[in-house]
């Protein structure tokens, strides 16, 4: 008996030839995808040199990659922290102004504002990482809220008074048209997101990740570990808030436009941020990139080439909040814990298959 149990096993899960083994040892470790991910980017970017691929789709692209940065950080905070907050907004307001005196008034470099950026980020992060040792849940989130809209209310009293010119604009020393300059910062965003993806992948594989995970879970639990709640708090919201800068500081230098970034600082970016962590489920970043892709990217591509989406703006906004609706009461893992699930059924009734046609 036992050795038929095991001849049927074998034939179930036989083992992988040396070239599937490779290719399976390579192109699944997230790594890999991610640097896959990030040359697909710039090969469309490639194929707009020549007319292939539209200009609109290119900055579409881009916008996607900005808010896809801001979603990773959110991951990190709510998907493996379990810390609620509605600040994102504000705190890509941090990285556009950075960029702005850094670049426009001090007539220094690209380099430089992101490390200005993230020295703040830094303070503001541990700064609202106390506020979160004393209030949980929905109450942090309102805290957060409330601090976005204080550095947006700031940050556009701010820009009333401040002029804007790209004379005094340079991408590491050098200074470069505003085609050219666009160009240039879409790829420096492709290099950031991806280096970010695998940061934030190797993160979460750490000890500290996992630490993460214990605090999310039970606070209680956490502590008996020994997991101090103040570091992993405190680093959860740092993380958050110097994605979000990162973010916008690139955001500034490919747009240039206080107008342009004036979106970026009200509570629908915050809104968003969290409705698209929602759809594509909260512990994957992959599922962040596509809800991302789903309320920026999808939503700008039908209006630009469907009329009836045109004609009527809002039926995105309808179909979105029903899709979070969905998603919040069938699958509570996102798009995520959907194609897991889809994947699982599918290889149990594979597997049941072979072993019907084996006991045939």
């Amino acid at each position: 008996m036992y050795d038929f149990l095991k001849k049927d096993y074998l034939k179930l899960n036989k083992p992988y030839t040396f070239a599937q083994q490779k290719r399976k040892k390579y192109f699944g470790m997230p790594n890999i995808q991610f640097a896959l991910f990030g040359a697909v980017l710039l090969l469309l970017f490639i194929g707009k040199i020549p007319g292939i691929v539209p200009t609109d789709i290119i900055t579409t692209l881009f916008n996607v990659m900005m808010y896809a940065i801001m979603a990773i950080g959110f991951c990190m905070l709510l998907g493996y922290a379990g810390l609620a907050s509605l600040g994102t907004a504000g705190f890509v307001g941090i990285g556009v102004y950075s960029a702005y005196f850094v670049m426009e008034r001090w007539g220094l470099t690209f380099g430089l504002a992101l490390v200005l950026a993230v020295l703040i980020a830094v303070g503001v992060g541990i700064a609202v990482g106390f506020i979160s040792l004393r209030i949980e849940g929905i109450y942090l989130a309102i805290i957060t809220l409330g601090v976005s809209e204080i550095l947006a209310f700031a940050f556009k009293a701010l820009a009333s008074s401040l002029s804007l010119t790209a004379a005094n604009r340079k991408l590491f020393f050098i200074k470069l048209g505003i085609t050219n300059m666009q160009g240039a910062v879409y790829v420096i965003g492709v290099i950031v997101l991806v280096a970010l993806l695998i940061m934030s992948n190797n993160l979460i594989k750490s000890p500290t990740g996992r630490a993460m995970i214990a605090m999310k879970n039970s606070t209680a639990a956490a502590q008996a570990m020994g997991i101090s709640l103040m570091k992993y708090r405190l680093l959860a919201f740092v993380i958050s808030v110097i994605y979000a800068a990162v973010a916008g500081v690139i955001y500034f230098l490919y747009i240039g436009s206080f107008q342009a970034t004036d979106l970026l600082l009200t509570i629908t970016t915050s809104l968003n941020i969290l409705g698209a962590v929602i759809i594509g489920g909260a512990t994957s970043l992959w599922g962040a990139i596509f809800g991302v892709f789903i309320i920026y990217g999808l939503n700008t591509i039908l209006m630009s080439y469907v009329p009836f989406f045109r004609q009527n703006g809002d039926i995105m906004t309808i179909i979105t909040g029903l899709l979070i609706i969905i998603i919040v009461m069938f699958y509570a893992g996102g798009f995520n814990q959907l194609i897991n699930s889809i994947r699982f059924r599918i290889n149990a009734k594979r597997k049941l298959r072979r072993l019907l046609s084996n006991g045939e």
